[in-house]
């Protein structure tokens, strides 16, 4: 009878420390825009544990911007801004427990001047898929800028391509209107700013430029900085090129 009740236990003892397969989507949205996926070089996914900082699961979003009336469009709540073509990145953990997943997403990681990392939590249980409707949204704030300096005998030519995370083009009275973000390209020097500008739109969409004086920041400075913000939403980017 011993023998029965020890073997029982140590069966319930498996059972209970077997992993259970469970899904998990995971859809990387830019703030006040669409989805980041391989048109922007996607946005790199880790899935760990995080009691313990064992990875579960790596990879990208793989698919597209998305629909853009289904996402920008106003809809009702537990309405899904995702169709079958927009970027997520899709992985089976292995959990035997209720767990506490950490997510890692990294990117656009098409624009390396721009990319930001953002952490977030969430409890899984074993074998309960975290799939439906949008998956796991993160939204990842910023604004990405592909920046560009040429030194000139009298002066700098600071230029910049303006975009949000997504890739959604910036342009006058567009959806994403050019009116509402202002652009600035400042000289430093270590910690001390010594010149600043704002660039005028002069492409669309997101091209911004302006002249700068070699005067402005004389031979101290070491580097460009440029900085988007949309002053409706807050919204905000940061580049930075060395000055040589």
């Amino acid at each position: 009878m011993r023998r029965a009740l020890a073997l029982l236990g140590a069966a319930l003892l498996s059972t209970a420390a077997a992993a259970e397969p469970t899904e998990v989507t995971v859809r990387v949205i830019a703030q006040d825009a669409k989805f980041i996926g391989e048109s922007m070089g996607s946005a790199a996914i880790e899935l760990r544990d995080a009691a313990t900082g064992e990875l579960l699961a790596e990879g990208r979003t793989m698919g597209t911007t998305g629909e853009t009336a289904l996402i920008m469009e106003s809809h009702p709540r537990q309405t899904a801004m995702s169709d079958g073509q927009s970027a997520k990145f899709t992985a089976t953990l292995d959990i035997a427990e209720p767990t506490l997943i950490e997510l890692t997403a990294k990117g656009p990681l098409g624009r390396p001047h721009s990319m930001l990392t953002i952490t977030q939590q969430r409890w899984l249980m074993p074998g309960e898929p975290l799939t439906a409707g949008d998956g796991w949204l993160v939204e990842m704030p910023g604004i990405a800028i592909t920046p560009r300096v040429q030194m000139t005998v009298d002066g700098i030519e600071a230029g910049a391509f303006i975009e949000l995370m997504c890739g959604c083009p910036i342009t006058p009275g567009g959806r994403w209107n050019a009116e509402e973000y202002t652009v600035t390209a400042s000289l430093w020097s270590g910690s001390d700013k010594l010149f600043e500008r704002e660039l005028a739109f002069v492409e669309s969409p997101g091209g911004y430029a302006a002249r700068i004086p070699l005067s402005a920041g004389g031979p101290a400075a070491t580097r460009i900085v440029y900085h988007a913000r949309n002053s409706r939403t807050g919204n905000s980017g940061l580049a930075t090129l060395p000055l040589e």
